[in-house]
């Protein structure tokens, strides 16, 4: 086992199963944006779902990436991609069949608003013991 799985394997291990909120997409983008100078501007990652009916990816969600720990990486036993990660309070995991990393001087999340605005996407999932709100 290498020094990653070890560390997923541990963060998983001290949180309980509904403190993990698993999602499945059809595509994760690990994308780096640059500016016009050629300077990074943020590295993020988003998750795309496959649309029948426009028969092209549409952004569900994304998020900065913030440690090299979230880089999404290939899950051998699935034979998919998958990425873990503290998401605020919780510990999220998002399993995609492929997967793809690209450098550009605009924001791929920002261009895909054209196609689907925010507001209409599917979002990642929040576990219901999150909605269920204290007294």
């Amino acid at each position: 086992m290498n020094a990653a799985t070890l560390i997923i394997t541990a963060m998983i291990s001290l949180h309980p199963a509904q403190d993990v909120a698993v999602d499945e997409v059809d595509l994760i983008e690990l994308n780096h944006f640059y500016d016009d100078r050629g300077r990074l501007v943020l590295d993020q990652v988003i998750f795309y779902d496959w649309c029948v009916v426009e028969a092209r990816f549409q952004v569900r969600d994304w998020r900065l990436l913030k440690s090299p720990a979230q880089i999404p990486r290939k899950n051998w036993r699935r034979g998919d991609f998958f990425t873990v990660w503290h998401d605020g309070d919780l510990l999220r995991e998002v399993h995609a069949k492929g997967i793809h990393e690209t450098w550009t001087q605009y924001d791929p999340e920002l261009v895909e608003r054209e196609f689907l605005p925010k507001e209409k996407r599917q979002k990642l999932r929040v576990p219901k013991t999150l909605l269920i709100k204290a007294p």
